[in-house]
């Protein structure tokens, strides 16, 4: 990896893009640009969650205009999009022909996001097809489009859906990766239909980012940290962190939709949307993640350590609440270290214990010191950990943790320590940067 600038997506993309790219320490606004974004809805169940996807676009200063197949129209009213779009609706390309709105409609987008999309409507999008508004107006668009596929376990594993996905995604269509749950009636699999806000997210980010979806992970098998641990001092009371896990999850989704297979471990997150199709393992502490990442990392391909991990824990934990007043000495607090995970990783690999080709990556969040910018410090962290990979960040003063924006750098060793390779990873959504970082563990794969 070059020492350099890391491309923004605008230069990616070659189109303007939401929110500051300037320094790391810029305070961006994902978002701030109003977009005109076509929503499209297929005629299956989940059609009424695509109401709460129009309220989270138009929620965000967004121009929505409603697109329904005749079938979506039996589960939810045209009035009802209308309402909540502020725009007609209407299925057929016979309407306003002298504005030639079929036409228009998917010219003028900036984003396209279909969902439920439905079998059927994939394998008329993949053949071409035009013979309603929505598919006439994708046949149009320029603009990035997005399917949220959703359907039985059967029709999404049928050779027939998966062909007519296959021939969407070569196209440049991104197609999400169905959420696992409850079905209609008691069923229950792949195929659901993932939180409408998840979907916004996402499809912001596949407009933010050009190719942040290609399907370049598939086969690989990944192992993501995400969230905080928490060390207990007594049956209530803990140490902790503000970590809300969203780094994490947002690799977890980028590396699913990106055809890897996660084993994503959570210490405690936000509430946040499952990212589709992840294996999620819950732990506690240090000590648990710990135990569990030694567990799962034999059988993957990459490691990156996302998480916010307690350096320290308390000696004891109190086996009752502790009282102001009562018997123990509060004034002073016995801590131990914690396990240095990433650090083990890399020794276990060392050792031959961890395959030699285990790619492992590694979060460093530095506020700096009087002598030190949070950049030095990460310097002195790779060299430490012996890692791959180290995305830093810098924190504090309200910036990164709990906010769904990040920036900073990535580095890679040198030669010698001193010549680390260092990339800027301009300001963007969660997602994005997440882009950058998997961008930047694909580089580091062996050809094959």
């Amino acid at each position: 990896m070059a020492s350099t600038t890391a491309p923004t997506a605008a230069s990616t993309a070659g189109s303007t893009v939401n929110g500051s790219h300037g320094s790391p320490d810029a305070s961006p606004n994902p978002g701030s640009e109003t977009l005109r974004i076509l929503v499209g809805v297929g005629g299956g169940i989940a059609a009424y969650k695509a109401c709460a996807l129009v309220r989270a676009f138009t929620g965000a200063g967004h121009e929505v205009h409603v697109i329904p197949t005749e079938s979506a129209l039996r589960f939810v009213g045209a009035a009802t999009f209308e309402a909540l779009s502020g725009n007609p609706v209407t299925t057929t390309v016979f309407d306003d022909v002298d504005q030639v709105r079929h036409v228009r409609l998917g010219q003028e987008a900036d984003l396209v996001v279909i969902a439920p999309a439905t079998a059927d409507l994939i394998a008329r999008l993949a053949q071409g097809r035009a013979d309603d508004l929505l598919t006439a107006s994708c046949l149009v668009a320029t603009c990035p489009v997005v399917l949220a596929p959703a359907m039985h376990t059967e029709m999404w594993a049928h050779p027939a859906t998966r062909e007519n996905v296959a021939t969407l995604r070569r196209r440049g269509t991104v197609v999400l990766e169905p959420a696992h749950g409850r079905l209609t009636g008691p069923d229950s699999g792949p195929g659901r239909l993932p939180d409408p806000g998840h979907i916004a997210t996402l499809a912001t980010a596949a407009r933010d980012r050009y190719g942040i979806f290609r399907r370049s992970l598939v086969g690989r098998r990944l192992l993501i940290t995400a969230g905080g641990t928490r060390e207990p001092l007594d049956p209530v009371r803990f140490l902790g962190n503000d970590s809300s896990g969203r780094q994490g999850f947002a690799l977890a989704d980028i590396a699913v939709q990106r055809g890897a297979r996660v084993e994503l471990v959570a210490g405690f997150t936000d509430d946040l949307p499952v990212p589709s199709g992840a294996h999620v393992t819950r732990v506690r502490t240090a000590r648990d993640l710990h135990a569990t990442v030694n567990d799962l990392a034999p059988g993957v391909d990459a490691v990156v350590m996302a998480a916010a991990v307690a350096d320290f824990r308390p000696v004891t934990e109190a086996d009752s609440k502790l009282k102001k007043g009562g018997a123990e000495d509060l004034s002073v607090l016995e801590l131990a270290e914690n396990p240095d995970i990433l650090r083990g990783l890399v020794e276990s690999r060392r050792t031959g214990d961890l395959p030699e080709d285990l790619l492992i990556a590694g979060f460093a969040a530095e506020t700096g010191d009087a002598g030190h910018t949070p950049l030095d410090l990460a310097r002195v962290k790779l060299a430490k950990k012996g890692c791959d990979l180290l995305m830093c960040n810098a924190v504090g003063g309200g910036r990164v943790f709990g906010r769904d924006d990040s920036s900073g750098w990535l580095l890679t060793p040198g030669d010698h320590p001193g010549e680390e390779d260092v990339v800027e990873v301009p300001a963007g959504s969660k997602h994005v940067v997440a882009a950058h970082v998997l961008d930047a563990l694909e580089e580091l794969f062996a050809p094959g």
